[in-house]
């Protein structure tokens, strides 16, 4: 059933308000994908807050358009988009996910992305999904913070600790001259 153009630009509206408060927007070539392939691409992001939507290029270009965001390349609006929101804050996880599954399904390529008000390559979003994810970050500043904590502890116990040696090796020393003088 084909759209009116009412209810295309509706369409169109909806999505731009979408993707004004998305934090990023990943757009893949996914023709050639089995339906079975897309819904576990779909299945893989729905845990980290993404969804994955086929949207006609003219309604993506319009709702861009609606949305404020500028630099769009016309070469990625060719033919059927797939175009992934994030209304996550994290954009490595997502791009992890469409790295992996590119590799498994071919078909699927990043033409795009849309992260923190910026456009990125398919290079850079490739790049993306080779750095750590925020979890993995946060995980590594928190052991940081705790092995600092932890030394710094044994520094400041350490003359403590030094001292009580020093007496007990006193202590001992005087109770065995103490025993050689009787």
């Amino acid at each position: 059933m084909k759209l009116t153009k009412q209810q295309k630009i509706e369409s169109s509206k909806v999505l731009a308000e979408k993707l004004k408060v998305a934090p990023h927007l990943f757009f893949t070539e996914f023709q050639g994908m089995k339906f079975v392939e897309l819904d576990e691409l779909r299945m893989q992001l729905k845990p980290l807050k993404c969804r994955h939507a086929v949207v006609k290029s003219s309604l993506i270009k319009y709702a861009l358009k609606n949305a404020g965001i500028d630099g769009v390349d016309a070469k990625m609006l060719k033919g059927p988009v797939g175009l992934i929101v994030s209304d996550n804050d994290d954009p490595v996880s997502p791009a992890k996910v469409l790295a992996q599954l590119g590799k498994k399904f071919p078909q699927l390529k990043v033409r795009a992305g849309f992260i923190s008000q910026k456009w990125m390559t398919p290079a850079d979003c490739q790049k993306l999904a080779t750095l750590p994810s925020k979890q993995e970050l946060m995980g590594k500043v928190v052991g940081l913070v705790y092995t600092l904590v932890s030394q710094s502890v044994g520094i400041v116990q350490a003359p403590t600790r030094d001292a009580v040696l020093v007496v007990k090796a006193l202590e001992n020393k005087l109770k065995e001259s103490g025993a050689a003088a009787a």
